[in-house]
């Protein structure tokens, strides 16, 4: 599994925040859950100050301490009686022998400790508030994120309407065209950013959902400090502000990485991958390489593709629906027909064929290749290329085709210390090493 991340500065988004906790009845919780995992928290990480617990928490520093004074008239905490040095005057507070004990017990229910979780229900409506289907998408930002790559102007006619749509997109056809890179670009196009849990609850159970992994923290907008109202950075701290996530999973995907993963040592579960990218981007590369069929794959995906929720089950046998607000992208060198029926293929809404390019449009990329990589250009090379090598394989032109020839002669200059040129000698050795002899090998 691959996950992308990007590096980029601040980003103003349109996206309405989940609201800012303002009492312990914000959070859609039982006060026995929050008050065990106050309890646990403490236990586990030996924190005794309001404001430390309020951070590990991601709950207000006056909410906090309502939870503390909670768990203080249940006889569970007890104040220090001493003032921390360096804590700004701050009480501290410590599990009685009762505390000790609940924190235990609850320990044996579940491990889980530290930010409080969001409900599962709650969960459902900023989805809808961040759908990847909000998003309109334009021409200009799809060229702008894909402006690396030489792309025909139908293409894009094509994909604009897809990515837009945040509906299914197949893309087919031969290797190494670029499949994936446009996969890349389409991320990159999309911009804005959006907010993840930190975990979830349903039935009295914690999904974790964060992973720095998966998800890349985003640069938030600082107020202005002479505005009298200041409000782009109160939201609910459950939440974490990201970049709308991105995972490339290849020929290691299996149905098993589509179900809640159980930790049994510690009895909470982790969000598979699929909810994992929610409001964001699920790229399936190299369909037809996994070890499940890919007709497999696609019937795991078709009440999701089709219904817009999918369904999980806990370890109980229960089992409940989750949003799916994920643009998925499924990128094959097979032909559709090959490895899907016909019910298959109309739940796929977008079916992109991603062919090599022209002659004029490989010329296009390896000029562009060969200045990136400070390599010059040599007509006498390209005659060479061009006239007595791609004949030899009825002039079918692939994307990677540039960078892979230019890389090899660069290597061959490196190691024969020579400053880096080409020439139909050089042409002819990077040539080799990019197909293999259709030949017997006798053992």
């Amino acid at each position: 599994m691959a996950i992308l991340a990007s590096k980029k500065g601040p980003v103003e988004t349109t996206v309405v925040p989940p609201k800012a906790i303002r009492k312990l009845e914000d959070t859609g919780l039982s006060m026995v859950m929050m008050r065990d995992i106050l309890l646990k928290t403490m236990f586990r990480m030996n924190l005794e100050q309001a404001t430390r617990l309020a951070r590990i928490l991601c709950l207000p520093l006056p909410v906090t301490q309502e939870l503390i004074d909670l768990a203080r008239q249940q006889k569970l905490l007890e104040a220090t009686g001493t003032l921390h040095a360096g804590g700004g005057g701050e009480m501290g507070f410590r599990l009685s022998d009762a505390g000790k004990a609940r924190a235990l017990d609850a320990l044996s229910q579940s491990e889980y400790y530290g930010a409080m979780p969001v409900p599962l229900d709650d969960y459902r409506e900023q989805v809808k508030r961040q759908s990847i289907r909000n998003i309109q998408i334009t021409r200009a930002q799809l060229t702008g994120a894909m402006g690396h790559l030489i792309l025909p102007d139908e293409l894009l006619d094509h994909l604009g309407p897809a990515v837009g749509s945040g509906r299914s997109i197949l893309m087919y056809g031969p290797p190494g065209n670029g499949k994936s890179s446009i996969s890349n670009g389409i991320r990159d196009a999309l911009g804005d950013n959006i907010y993840i849990p930190r975990a979830l609850e349903y039935s009295g159970q914690v999904i974790t959902v964060y992973d720095p992994i998966v998800h890349t923290i985003a640069q938030e907008v600082e107020d202005d400090p002479t505005q009298l109202r200041r409000t782009s950075n109160r939201y609910d701290r459950r939440y974490v502000y990201c970049e709308r996530p991105t995972v490339i999973t290849g020929g290691e995907l299996t149905l098993d990485m589509l179900d809640l993963v159980y930790n049994a040592t510690s009895r909470t579960y982790q969000a598979p991958l699929q909810l994992k990218s929610t409001g964001g981007v699920f790229i399936v590369d190299d369909l037809g390489r996994q070890a499940d069929p890919p007709q497999a794959l696609i019937n795991r995906w078709i009440v999701p593709l089709e219904e817009a929720k999918d369904i999980l089950a806990l370890q109980s046998g229960e089992k409940f629906e989750v949003p799916f607000d994920t643009l998925v992208i499924f990128s094959t060198n097979f032909h559709p027909n090959k490895i899907f029926d016909k019910a298959a293929l109309r739940r796929i809404f977008f079916k992109i064929k991603i062919d090599g390019p022209s002659q004029e449009d490989y010329l296009k990329i390896f000029a562009m290749v060969a200045k990136k990589k400070k390599m010059p250009l040599n007509e006498k090379a390209l005659v060479h290329l061009m006239k007595q090598k791609y004949p030899t394989i009825d002039n079918i032109y692939a994307n990677y085709q540039p960078v892979f020839l230019i890389d090899q002669m660069i290597a061959i200059c490196e190691f024969e210390g020579i400053s880096y040129q080409m020439s139909p000698e050089l042409i002819d050795r990077a040539w080799a090493n990019m197909f293999v002899k259709d030949e017997e090998i006798v053992r």
